[in-house]
């Protein structure tokens, strides 16, 4: 009875425990997530690889945050940017000229090759990329080609006249390679050129007898051209002044074309002008005989007007000096009877002409004689009045 009991005690401690387990499976989980996360983040050109280790299936992710489990998933990053590699460049550098042209000189070339992984066979090729591309798959690669590449050609070829060709072949020769380990060839750029000592000195000379025959050759270019040039201006001066030669003949011709037309209608307009000056010079003429003669017979008629008014004035003066010297006479005659009358009327005439502040009282002489006849010399004449008036004695 006890036994059972104490079996009856223990199953029913049993949930109990599995609560207490669970319990703790649960705060190991939270613990495990809060110190390591299950998220991991993806850059800006990248490309995530997440591989899940119980089904063994790889999804490609983008940019952004993933989910990775420990223990369940593994995550591979990897970056989409150009990458840059530069192989062994001259013996400056290492003591050795790394590249031989086809005459067998040592060269130092500075190679640039920029590469990328190719994103659409990441997911294939993932598993076969070492960690060091650059030198587990591009360095071989790359010096398998270029050194096979740069036999096929001289010195001056690489250095100056077949630069851009042998790029070209280098890139078409490494792209189906890169292609086979999932990476994508962008450029091959080549750089400066290191030359051998003695090849560089004699191409140094080379050079710049190259450069005194062109220079030579382009002065003689440029004296063919000036030549030339002359030539076609020299021409071209001379068809410009047979122009300018027909073009002035041309507008003398059409301005004496115009001239003789203009003459059609000028003679007769000059002749109408001719005659109608003729008529008004005879108008003139006629005009000016008629005023001559209308002042002509103007000034007769003047003249005989002014004499008959000279032979009127003079008419009229003698007239006047007739009636004058009649008027004169018959004063005389009345004068003579007056002073006969009353001779000393003239006494008193004599002191008016003497002067007019003197006051004279003339009293007549005793004798009754002029008191001026001893300065007048009338003495006998004024003693012979009265015998006058009174008559003969």
């Amino acid at each position: 009875m006890s036994y059972q009991s104490s079996e009856a005690s223990r199953f029913s401690d049993l949930p109990k425990v599995a609560k207490v387990a669970g319990l703790v499976a649960a705060i190991a989980l939270v613990y495990g997530i809060a110190t390591h996360l299950p998220i991991a983040s993806i850059g800006e050109n990248e490309i995530g690889l997440r591989l899940n280790r119980m089904t063994g299936s790889t999804t490609e992710l983008g940019e952004g945050a993933a989910l990775v489990v420990p223990g369940l998933h593994r995550l591979r990053v990897y970056s989409l940017k150009d990458r840059l590699y530069k192989p062994e460049r001259s013996a400056k550098a290492t003591g050795t000229a790394p590249f031989q042209s086809s005459e067998g000189l040592s060269l130092g070339v500075e190679l640039t090759i920029r590469y990328a992984l190719d994103p659409s066979t990441l997911a294939a090729t993932a598993s076969r990329l070492p960690p060091d591309i650059d030198r587990e798959i591009v360095d071989p690669l790359v010096q398998g080609v270029i050194y096979k590449v740069f036999t096929r050609y001289t010195v001056r070829e690489i250095f100056s006249t077949k630069r851009q060709e042998l790029q070209d072949v280098i890139e078409s020769e490494l792209k189906p390679l890169f292609a086979g380990d999932g990476l994508v060839l962008r450029a091959v750029t080549m750089g400066n050129v290191d030359l051998p000592r003695d090849y560089r000195a004699g191409m140094d000379k080379l050079l710049s007898i190259e450069l005194e025959s062109e220079q030579m050759a382009y002065t003689l270019d440029l004296k063919e051209k000036q030549v030339k040039q002359s030539a076609l201006e020299g021409d071209a001066d001379k068809v410009r002044r047979e122009k300018a030669a027909e073009a002035s003949a041309n507008e003398q011709i059409i301005a004496a074309k115009a001239q003789e037309e203009a003459m059609k209608h000028v003679i007769p307009f000059k002749q109408r002008q001719i005659e109608q000056k003729k008529l008004e010079a005879e108008a003139d003429k006629t005009s000016r005989i008629k005023v001559a003669e209308g002042s002509a017979e103007a000034r007769r008629i003047e003249a005989g007007g002014e004499a008959d008014s000279r032979r009127k004035l003079a008419d009229a003066e003698a007239y006047r000096v007739e009636e004058l010297g009649k008027v004169t006479s018959a004063q005389m005659a009345r004068d003579g009877e007056l002073i006969s009358k009353h001779p000393l009327l003239i006494q008193k005439a004599l002191a008016d002409k003497l002067s007019d502040k003197i006051s004279v009282i003339i009293a007549p002489p005793g004798d009754g004689s002029f008191i001026g006849s001893a300065l007048l010399g009338t003495s006998a004449v004024a003693q012979n009045v009265p015998t006058e008036a009174g008559g003969a004695p």
